[in-house]
């Protein structure tokens, strides 16, 4: 099941590995860095989570889900030959595999550079394991 983390731009310090909580709760490393003109890139450090650009629409989180679901069911978990190793997240991998790694937003005069109705999301799709977030901050 994916479980999202909602927040426009998730940060805490211009360069910084942290916890998808701590990583969620600020909002300033855009600021704190100085950066006006650059880019920040937001990357999941763990290889059943992921990180996307969307809307914030509770309907279209629900479509996430199913649509997901469909393409890579957890159950059975006798489906999958990684699943054979002890572990039962297969589907949590190839579920990160579709909605990917990382973002990169720009940076224009100093503020996270979004289309409208654009957010960065976290999208949990284990929840076993602590996992965490890296955040860069790079320009001028």
């Amino acid at each position: 099941m994916l479980k999202l983390l909602f927040g426009i731009c998730v940060f805490a310090l211009c360069s910084a590995s942290l916890t998808a909580q701590e990583a969620f709760s600020r909002q300033d490393a855009v600021t704190q860095s100085g950066v006006q003109e650059g880019l920040c890139l937001v990357n999941t450090m763990h290889i059943t989570a992921s990180v996307f650009i969307n809307d914030d629409e509770r309907g279209l989180h629900q479509d996430y889900d199913k649509w997901l679901e469909a393409l890579a069911p957890h159950e059975p978990t006798s489906q999958y030959q990684h699943n054979r190793t002890g572990e039962d997240n297969a589907d949590a991998h190839m579920k990160r595999q579709i909605m990917g790694r990382e973002v990169v937003v720009a940076i224009s005069a100093g503020k996270l550079d979004f289309g409208p109705w654009e957010q960065i999301f976290y999208g949990e799709f284990d929840g076993r394991r602590a996992k965490r977030v890296l955040i860069k901050v790079l320009g001028d």
